[in-house]
């Protein structure tokens, strides 16, 4: 099991495009993979999950992924969202 912290950085938050981007790049992956927000934890590959945490521009949140692809899962699931989902230059 693998986890990073990171921070959403995209204006408008995991709003429904970045989400179902997000959860898109999360079904790629066979390991399990999961987003927390303060004390709410909720599967990445889960479009109302993603978007029942309500995260928005500088909100913290912890990926965690586990499984045999867990690290790759990880550093792409992190990238995704520190290139603010394409959304801003």
């Amino acid at each position: 099991m693998v986890k990073k912290k990171t921070t959403i950085l995209n204006a408008t938050g995991l709003h429904a495009r970045p989400a179902a981007t997000l959860v898109k790049l999360a079904s790629k992956f066979s390991s399990k993979i999961f987003l927390q927000k303060d004390s709410v934890e909720v599967s990445a590959k889960s479009i109302m999950g993603v978007m029942s945490l309500g995260a928005e521009m500088g909100s913290k949140i912890l990926i965690i992924a586990d499984g045999e692809d867990e690290e790759d899962a990880l550093k792409q699931m992190h990238n995704l969202i520190k290139s603010k989902f394409g959304e801003e230059s």
